[in-house]
């Protein structure tokens, strides 16, 4: 079967409710607010000694207390990550006024991403393996140091007992999960999906990695300015932590319950650049490649793209060729509409930013306001419309999620806004 005969048999896919923890804010609404106010997340690390790094700024979570969210007996077993995403995934569900019972369970799935998973929980207990001996381990070791912690916790929670899943691509993990998730309800595997990506991964050793690999802004004496993604004197991405989810359900089943029908995703596709660890490919192929698949997928043509929120991750490479994989696939459309990244405010929240980041394309597409990149004072490419320190007003009908990832990894969103 085509592309195109698939699409008009396939159920529609919709997004019914989301939920964020995100530097700059603990709810979806205040994230939006944030960016709206151009307010960056950024500053100089709190939760540990940075001092020895090179890079001693990240975009870290502030005010979180987990007992807010959930009972103590449920978060002390779960490392940080987890718990942003348990979190997030209670606002989606409570956005969308969704119940999930013993009817619906069976059909209801789970898929929470994540890129560096339990790091904050594992080297805790490396430490206290290395101090204290084995006795001091914690006997859910194995279940909070695992990737599909998050997963597991959100279905025992709330009773889903369909699909459940972790995966891992990087820095596009939350925009593939969201992807897979859409097409688990497309294939008639569930009607209704939990979906996104959490991380935590501001904690010594991440830092002290990628700081190593000199991939981390060094902005240390100015931190809010430190993320600045398409501005020619960008040095490097800042380190963030977080978790942004969805509600995903197929139109038919939130019609049916009275839904709040927030978006629709229309297309989805992933691709690899199969060319370097780090590095992306030169030429943006596999970029390209995905955001072509990802508008066949949707059924519709460079020109309807309204808005894309683009990776844009602040370094040297991806913004580079992003910008030039933006304008191979749109061409003269490319320099028409706004591409703005919202990792100007938040940093880069690995696992969890494509899902964060289609949150924003569903309120841009919802207010008509697309949000900025901040700290753009030097664009890199001066035809294009980087959305430069300041909201703009523009109509956005479809939306495109942009994320690329370490490993080659690249995943793109098409959204539509909902018109009933």
């Amino acid at each position: 079967m085509s592309v195109a005969e698939f699409r008009k048999h396939r159920p529609r896919v919709v997004v019914t409710g989301w939920g964020a923890i995100s530097p700059v804010g603990l709810t979806a609404e205040d994230t939006w607010s944030a960016f709206m106010a151009g307010r960056s997340g950024i500053a100089r690390i709190a939760t540990f000694d940075a001092e020895p790094f090179p890079s001693q700024i990240a975009g870290e979570v502030k005010g979180f207390v987990a007992e807010d969210h959930m009972p103590r007996k449920l978060s002390r077993r779960m490392d940080l990550f987890a718990q942003y995403g348990v979190a997030a995934s209670i606002q989606a569900v409570e956005a969308a006024k969704l119940t999930i019972d013993s009817e619906l369970a069976p059909r209801c799935g789970v898929l929470i991403g994540t890129g560096y998973g339990a790091m904050k929980y594992m080297q805790d207990s490396v430490k206290l393996l290395t101090e204290k001996g084995g006795r001091a381990v914690g006997a859910y070791q194995a279940i909070t140091g695992a990737h599909d912690s998050a997963t597991g916790e959100v279905s025992l929670m709330f009773g889903a007992a369909g699909p459940t899943l972790a995966l891992n691509s990087a820095c596009a993990t939350g925009t593939d999960a969201i992807g897979t998730a859409t097409r688990w309800i497309q294939y008639g595997e569930a009607d209704v999906v939990i979906a996104g990506g959490a991380e935590m991964s501001v904690t010594p050793l991440d830092i002290a990695s990628s700081s190593n690999a000199r991939a981390l802004s060094r902005r240390n004496d100015d931190p809010e300015r430190a993320s600045r993604p398409f501005d020619a004197d960008r040095d490097g991405f800042v380190m963030a932590a977080g978790s942004g989810v969805v509600i995903l359900e197929s139109l038919d089943h939130a019609l049916r319950r009275g839904a709040p029908i927030l978006a629709e995703i229309v297309g989805y596709a992933s691709t690899s650049d199969a060319h370097h660890w780090t590095a992306p490919h030169p030429e943006g192929a596999g970029a390209r490649r995905a955001m072509t698949r990802a508008l066949a997928d949707a059924g519709v043509v460079p020109e309807q793209i309204d808005y894309i929120n683009a990776h844009g991750t602040s370094t040297e490479l991806n913004d580079k060729t992003e910008t030039l994989a933006i304008r191979n696939v749109l061409g003269e459309h490319a320099t028409k509409i706004p591409v703005s990244s919202t990792k100007s405010m938040t940093g880069h929240m690995i696992g969890a930013a494509g899902a964060i980041e289609l949150i924003a394309c569903g309120f841009a597409m919802r207010t008509g306001v697309v949000p900025p990149t901040i700290n753009l004072h030097n664009p890199l490419d001066a035809e294009m419309n980087f959305v430069p320190n300041a909201p703009q007003e523009h109509q956005v009908r479809y939306a495109m999620s942009n994320s690329f990832g370490f490993g080659g990894h690249n995943a793109v969103l098409v959204a539509k806004s909902w018109e009933s």
